[in-house]
């Protein structure tokens, strides 16, 4: 196990190197995530430690808390009818996903079902096996749809919206007190073990997020988190997804791969129309829209939101809506159209 954490790491800082050196974007995010998956295409076990990851996790939380402000707040009731097109989204990314996934991919029918809810990775897995489903199919394709949209969302930002997503995700942390930097971490410890023990989901994030946003309101917290350790967030996130492709076979490249990446296009397209719906609405700006409604991993939209210059609290509010209504209503569903 030691000795794939390492090799993981040493691909992963590789990847980051190879992205700065082509002036690529999200090097620290892309970087480790595409040599990753090169690598485990290749043969190569890799490996990725949990608690580390979630310590990450929660760096992007706080980061996220503390950009809502009471003048955020005040933006909040604008967000209404934006966030009344979230459920919209995620019925027509059923009822455009499942049919694919099983008459077009044959997958079975719990397998094909929580493979086409765009919502967390560990709650479908977990929602698919109990219902019969195929959890190593469940993993791969979900893993390949936040792929693809992590790699289409910054292109398209940099090439339709000339956005600059090489560039630091803010000031370094020698421009910070020892003072904010203290309670900034405790915020995200404390954040990510009492949401944890309370059952929350995505607890590593939502946690600190929510604890950090109060502490923001309150005026505690001034900024968010130095650019060194959001960077560090990245680092391991790409990790993450890089290595969900490890022990791959080639015949799960030509089922697994080939299909997950026909529903991230599908989703792709269906997320291009809901964005354009709402900037035609005049309910957001294309940045943001287009953020919000990308249906990739929440912690790898809260990454690009911060990079970019997004609203993030918009973005992640978007995020966090699309996955409420996932986990409590895809059970549910499933259940009714058995």
């Amino acid at each position: 196990m030691i000795l794939r954490l390492l090799s993981t790491l040493a691909v992963s800082v590789v990847g980051v190197a190879a992205f700065h050196a082509a002036s690529l974007p999200l090097p620290f995010l892309l970087g480790p995530l595409f040599a990753c998956l090169a690598a485990a295409l290749l043969g190569l076990r890799l490996a990725a430690w949990a608690p580390l990851t979630d310590a990450m996790r929660t760096i992007l939380g706080v980061a996220v808390g503390a950009s809502i402000t009471p003048a955020l707040v005040g933006q909040l009731p604008s967000m209404g009818l934006s966030l009344l097109l979230a459920p919209l989204f995620l019925l027509a990314a059923g009822v455009a996903g499942y049919p694919y996934l099983r008459r077009v991919c044959g997958f079975d029918p719990a397998t094909s079902f929580y493979a086409a809810m765009p919502g967390g990775l560990q709650d479908m897995l977990l929602f698919g096996e109990e219902a019969g489903g195929d959890a190593r199919a469940l993993s791969l394709l979900h893993a390949t749809r936040v792929l693809m949209i992590v790699t289409i969302v910054p292109a398209l930002l940099v090439f339709a919206y000339d956005a600059d997503l090489t560039l630091a995700p803010g000031a370094p942390a020698r421009d910070y007190g020892a003072g904010q930097l203290a309670v900034m971490a405790a915020a995200g410890i404390a954040g990510w073990r009492i949401a944890k023990r309370v059952g929350l989901f995505g607890a590593s994030i939502l946690g600190p997020l929510i604890l950090a946003a109060a502490l923001s309101l309150a005026g505690v917290i001034a900024a968010r988190p130095p650019a060194e350790a959001i960077q560090a967030a990245q680092f391991f996130i790409g990790i993450v997804v890089g290595v969900k492709y490890s022990g791959i076979t080639l015949a799960e490249v030509r089922r697994f791969l080939v299909a997950g990446l026909g529903h991230a296009a599908i989703l792709a397209a269906l997320a291009a129309v809901f964005a354009e719906a709402v900037v035609l609405l005049g309910l957001a700006p294309p940045l943001d829209a287009i953020l919000a409604f990308s249906p990739g991993g929440q912690a790898e939209m809260a990454v690009m939101a911060i990079v970019a210059g997004a609203d993030v609290a918009y973005v992640i509010v978007h995020h966090v809506t699309r996955i409420v209504l996932v986990i409590t209503c895809a059970p549910l569903v499933f259940r009714w159209l058995r």
